[in-house]
């Protein structure tokens, strides 16, 4: 399982590693970064993941930025909170790579109307598939 951080929206996607697939969840609403927590615990629950993976939103320069800050202790309180282990993902480019394939699926580009965060999400979820190969 895979999380896309964000203030206000928090990206969830799933896979499969022995088959290397994956799909978009539906976004989870947050308030300054912080979601409803039952509703991560439901999906935990559901999906039973074996790991799960937080994007780091590291500055281009590999600098942590203040985002980056808050997406790390989004991760340390999914394994303080529910006792799993969690790998921090360097999702560089990943937002914009998620804007661009949803462009070329045809949508218009209105992100609010259209969020890429569970997209993004997904791919955090394949780069680390292909990091392991």
């Amino acid at each position: 399982m895979a999380f896309d951080f964000g203030l206000r929206q928090i990206g969830v996607a799933v896979g499969n590693t022995a088959l290397g697939t994956s799909q978009a969840l539906p976004i989870l609403s947050a308030k300054d970064g912080i979601p409803n927590w039952d509703l991560v615990s439901a999906l935990l629950g559901e999906w039973k993941p074996d790991q799960v993976l937080v994007g780091d939103p590291i500055n281009m320069d590999g600098t942590v930025s203040e985002i980056a800050t808050r997406a790390r202790k989004f991760a340390r309180r999914l394994e303080g909170r529910f006792g799993v282990s969690v790998t921090l993902v360097d999702e560089r480019l990943t937002s914009f790579a998620a804007k661009h394939a949803q462009r070329d699926l045809g949508h218009d580009g209105n992100y609010k109307r259209e969020p890429v965060d569970s997209l993004a999400a997904e791919l955090i979820l394949r780069d680390w598939f292909n990091q392991r190969d």
